[in-house]
């Protein structure tokens, strides 16, 4: 089930939405210009490591380590593993960041996708705290917007396209709440996995940090399980 759209129109312009979608697009087009070792080097030093973090391991003496290693959980959001993942990542911080930020306001939107996004990063790294495997991607900071987004407008409808059925309508909870069920049993699956992957825990955390921390940011005449401000799509 892929997220095209939804039918949640916004007040307010969503600038800061997009200015982190522009960041995130010219970082990983610095990455992708890169040679292959200078490539590498910049994803170790700014993707979250939990063993660097966490003060278990340290990068070699003659490596120049541009930031501390705390800060990591902040950079980490804005690198890319893939087109795929930049892609993916940025259309649904597209669709459901929007009405977000217009719910909150866009300062408090900053200081929660930045709080979220340093909260994921940091239950990803709980997890295995002695792994040395970078962490990056933007995802932990999407998917807290998305758990305030099934908190606030679980009944908007979301145009989705289903593989060999095509494009259909479904309610924002139904569709927010089959992926982080499918968050769920992925994380479950990769307890113990060896080696790099999607980091599942990262997206837990965010989806259950924006689901806690909503009714702390949005603005006091935004209202719980709003049905969203519906509008018609012409086929």
């Amino acid at each position: 089930m892929i997220p095209l759209h939804d039918d949640n129109p916004t007040e307010r312009f969503p600038f800061v939405t997009i200015i982190f979608i522009a960041v995130c697009v010219s970082v990983f087009l610095y990455q992708e210009s890169l040679p292959q070792n200078p490539g590498q080097a910049f994803v170790f030093h700014y993707g979250a490591i939990p063993a660097i973090v966490f003060g278990h391991a340290a990068f070699p003496e003659d490596t120049a380590v541009a930031i501390p290693a705390s800060l990591t959980l902040l950079t980490s959001m804005f690198l890319h593993g893939g087109w795929m993942h930049l892609l993916g990542n940025m259309l649904y911080l597209w669709i459901f960041g929007n009405n977000i930020e217009d719910a909150m306001g866009h300062a408090k939107y900053i200081v929660f996708y930045i709080l979220c996004g340093v909260l994921a990063a940091l239950a990803h790294a709980m997890t295995d705290p002695s792994s040395q495997i970078p962490m990056v991607g933007a995802s932990g900071a999407i998917s807290a917007v998305l758990g305030a987004y099934l908190l606030l407008f679980p009944r908007a409808h979301v145009l989705v396209l289903l593989p060999a059925l095509g494009m259909t309508r479904v309610a924002a909870g139904v569709v927010l709440g089959m992926w982080f069920v499918t968050q769920l049993v992925s994380g479950g699956m990769s307890v113990g996995a060896q080696g790099g992957g999607v980091a599942f825990f990262a997206h837990i955390g965010g989806f259950v940090a924006g689901m806690a921390l909503i009714g702390l940011f949005k603005r006091p005449d935004v209202p719980f399980f709003s049905p969203g401000h519906s509008r018609r799509w012409d086929r």
